[in-house]
């Protein structure tokens, strides 16, 4: 087995989040959902109370003194937003409710507009609900048809059929940075390059890369990309999507009401500039300001680290669990590929909701079921698996754990 170097100051940061410091059913918390969401630390928990105590008004246009630090906090989390992913202007970040409302709003705007029967969306086998049910809605409504790249057995994209499937007919390619369920890393910069050489416009789905590794637009060459600050460290509710600029300034509002207007009469009215064409109401104001302090402190950090660390963790874990009877690992092995802290598993014919309630029991917290991505547990075979999936603040000792746990809830069926 190949040995895991701990990095002790990563590892200190579990300092850093108070819900790690309990017990659960009477023992000690070993947090190993983060696929799902990640944990906040108390500078992100902090920056909610103080804004609540403090600052506490609506953005724009107040004059008193609240509003304007209000403002101040928004707009400020916006930049730490477009530094964070590279973008070129702040302006090319929407605040959104997360990845799911961020590839709505792209289908419901750039989508309506530049869509049409006979026109191809390009998606992969591998994706996330949120990036599938957008587009068959907006294909029902613009006649467009969905195509899906391989994942190959493998369990990895099938890159070069990518490539070919790139044909005249489409219009969008919209996919996943890493599978949550595989945890395999796409290419993103290569598939981008060549849809930009076909004139496809894309869209990339960083949901599970956003807070895990180095991710910049201007390298990857996306046109559009979604994130969750949930699973950044960041509070829930609240995320952005990144937009070229020209694409955004073509592109229609998506809701209507205050903030998105610029003048309004009886009959017709005029959008505000972007992004404050696409932030329509009384946005997330505390949301947004805890995602800018999540992204500053993931920078303190280190985006980077954090991806060896959990890259390293997870082929720890791969290998301590691959030697377990009755295990079944799903996705590529991670000395064969690039792949990500997530382990999707199943134990024998235990159900995948049995293993998930049986680790709760030991203080273990897991995912289980179709993790939203059914058409590719039915391409697998398997309706659900269990889940492990790893954060900086996760250790080789909580895996150790977790081999412990299933080996006695192998045991506990087999008796």
């Amino acid at each position: 087995m190949k040995d895991f170097v701990a990095n002790d100051r990563l590892l200190q940061r579990r300092a850093d989040f108070p819900v790690l410091d309990q017990l659960v059913h009477g023992k000690p918390l070993v947090y190993l959902d983060n696929a799902a969401t990640s944990q906040k630390p108390r500078a992100v928990i902090e920056a909610l109370r103080h804004y609540y105590e403090h600052d506490n008004s609506n953005v724009h246009r107040g004059i008193h003194e609240l509003s304007q630090r209000a403002t101040e906090g928004y707009e400020n989390a916006r930049a730490k937003v477009a530094k964070f992913l590279g973008a070129a202007k702040a302006e090319e970040i929407v605040f959104t409710r997360g990845t799911t409302e961020a590839i709505n709003l792209v289908a419901q705007t750039w989508g309506l507009e530049n869509l049409q029967r006979g026109d191809v969306i390009l998606l992969t086998e591998m994706e996330h609900h949120s990036n599938i049910v957008p587009w068959q809605l907006l294909a029902r409504r613009t006649g467009a048809e969905l195509k899906f790249v391989p994942v190959q057995e493998d369990y990895q994209l099938d890159v070069e059929a990518a490539e070919k499937l790139l044909g005249d007919r489409v219009k969008l390619f919209s996919f996943t940075h890493i599978s949550n369920v595989l945890g395999a890393v796409n290419p993103v910069a290569r598939l981008c390059q060549k849809a930009r050489e076909l004139g496809v416009v894309t869209l990339v789905d960083a949901a599970q890369s956003a807070g895990h590794r180095p991710v910049n637009v201007q390298e990857l060459g996306c046109d559009f990309l979604a994130f969750s600050g949930h699973k950044a460290c960041g509070p829930t509710g609240q995320g952005a999507l990144y937009g070229r600029k020209e694409l955004l300034e073509a592109m229609p509002p998506w809701q209507g009401g205050g903030e998105m207007i610029s003048r309004v009469d009886f009959q017709e009215s005029r959008w505000a500039e972007v992004p404050h064409k696409f932030e329509a109401g009384t946005p997330n104001i505390a949301g947004a300001i805890g995602l800018g302090v999540a992204l500053d402190y993931l920078e303190e950090v280190g985006r980077e680290a954090i991806r060896v660390h959990d890259e390293a963790l997870c082929q720890y874990a791969w290998e301590r669990m691959s030697q377990l009877e009755g295990v079944m690992l799903l996705g590529p092995s991670p000395e064969k590929a690039d792949h990500a802290g997530v382990i999707s598993f199943f134990l024998d014919d235990v159900h995948a909701h049995d293993v998930v309630t049986l680790a709760d029991q030991s203080g273990i917290a897991l995912r289980g079921g179709h993790h939203c991505a059914q058409p590719l547990m039915r391409k697998l075979g398997r309706p659900a698996t269990a889940r492990a999936s790893f954060y900086f603040y996760n250790t080789t000792q909580e895996v150790d754990r977790l081999v412990e746990v299933l080996k006695e809830i192998r045991a506990y069926f087999l008796r």
